[in-house]
């Protein structure tokens, strides 16, 4: 593989969206135990990243953008099935470089994943008191690579040496000279790390940092990156015992070099605001918006791009999608807001959009907030009116609850057991229902 170059600020904003809106679909999962993503989830994410993950192969931006969302917030596991959360649906409409700056910041105080755990030749690291705190070591990065000049290109092995000499920015990775004993290579007695030479700088800290700039703050698109394929790419590993079968150390050896952007320079609060560049790329006219609000691809939209378009119209064959009241509906109660998908549509779109779009989004919008849900309610029924009166009417009690009919008490599910207190006090409590 030949060396590549790939700059990462503008394809990351997209690939958030994209991400977001897949885990609107219900399809990811991840372990409950670990909150890893499975390798179905992987596939898919891979799918709809754009220009793809680093490797064709070997997952990386992949793998890290569900464990993104899940440590800043804007993803929950319900069971094994990864959801989006209301800050999560909240970022979608959203400016994609604001929620960057926030993901990248949770990333650092996260205890999702400690990096060093993808680093899958060096084993022992399960064994009791072998590693430090993956939070230091994390912190120790972010220094480091807030002290990268912006906009310059910096070999990683110019970053090591730097970062080597400042405590505050050398991520130790073993807790104890014993705890490095427990670390190795192929064999926990030959191939112990706890041997002369054989857990110099790059071996351990070098490897986490490679981990967090090539997984995170790469796929998160703070850093410009140069790489290559990681076989053969390092050889500082080869003196060790049981290195001979290995062609690379970690999957990210083939990091040579990285530049701070401007997005990484916000993100890390550098800089206030971020000005993305002027030559960001335009969406491609792939798509036709007929008066029959029906929707055809007329060129080959991205995978994420019908993933959007999927969330807010019928898809009736392989390139046409049908937009309805009930789609939009539909697509207005999972948390998205339409005013992104005209934005979407006419990014995408020659000539201009109908106006019979303009009209059917306008209506739906205005039904959509005349009906609104107000949480979950416990329904408590009393004997007679006057009884339900004198409770909604109490000083104390009209708070917690509203009439309903009657003779039926609404209370919100948050009030319920204050309700119940202030109720004893009148002389009443609430009987559960017998079948």
């Amino acid at each position: 593989m030949p060396e590549q170059i790939r700059a990462t600020a503008a394809s990351a904003q997209t690939n958030l969206h994209a991400v977001l809106h897949l885990v609107a679909t219900g399809r990811l999962r991840c372990s409950q135990t670990t909150r890893r993503p499975a390798a179905t989830t992987v596939a898919a994410t891979a799918d709809v990243l754009e220009g793809g993950d680093f490797y064709p192969d070997e997952p990386i931006a992949a793998f890290a953008w569900p464990l993104i969302l899940q440590a800043g917030g804007l993803a929950e596991l319900a069971g094994t099935r990864l959801q989006l959360t209301d800050r999560g649906r909240a970022a979608l409409a959203k400016p994609a470089a604001a929620t960057v700056r926030r993901l990248w910041r949770s990333w650092v105080t996260t205890t999702v994943l400690d990096e060093f755990n993808r680093i899958d030749e060096i084993k022992g690291q399960r064994a009791a008191n072998v590693l430090t705190s993956a939070k230091n070591r994390r912190k120790a990065v972010a220094t480091a690579l807030a002290a990268c000049p912006q906009d310059e290109w910096i070999t990683i092995d110019d970053l090591f040496s730097t970062m080597r000499r400042k405590r505050e920015t050398s991520p130790t990775v073993a807790r104890s000279e014993r705890g490095l004993w427990k670390l190795y290579l192929v064999d926990p007695q030959y191939g112990s790390l706890g041997y002369s030479g054989f857990a110099d700088w790059p071996i351990l800290e070098g490897r986490y940092t490679l981990a967090v700039l090539f997984e995170y703050a790469a796929t998160l698109g703070l850093i410009d990156i140069e790489y290559t394929d990681p076989a053969g790419a390092r050889t500082d590993y080869h003196d060790n015992w049981g290195a001979d079968d290995l062609d690379y150390l970690s999957r990210y050896d083939g990091l040579l070099a990285i530049r701070l952007n401007r997005l990484g320079a916000h993100a890390l609060g550098l800089a206030d605001d971020y000005q993305p560049v002027d030559n960001a790329a335009v969406p491609e006219r792939t798509l036709k918006v007929l008066s029959t609000l029906d929707i055809v691809a007329v060129g080959d939209p991205t995978a994420a791009d019908r993933l959007i378009l999927d969330a807010h119209a019928e898809r009736t064959s392989d390139r046409v999608w049908t937009i309805r009241a009930d789609t939009l509906l539909t697509a207005i109660e999972t948390g998205r807001q339409l005013g992104p998908f005209v934005t979407f549509l006419a990014d995408r779109t020659t000539p201009n959009l109908p106006e019979a779009l303009t009209v059917l989004v306008n209506d739906v919008t205005t039904r959509a907030t005349r009906i609104r849900d107000l949480g979950l309610v416990r329904l408590i029924e009393c004997a007679d009116a006057p009884l339900a009166t004198l409770i909604a009417r109490d000083p104390k009690l009209r708070r917690l609850c509203t009439l309903v009919g009657d003779r039926h008490l609404a209370v919100a599910a948050e009030h319920e057991p204050q309700f119940r207190r202030m109720l004893r006090t009148l002389g009443h409590t609430v009987t559960a229902t017998t079948g």
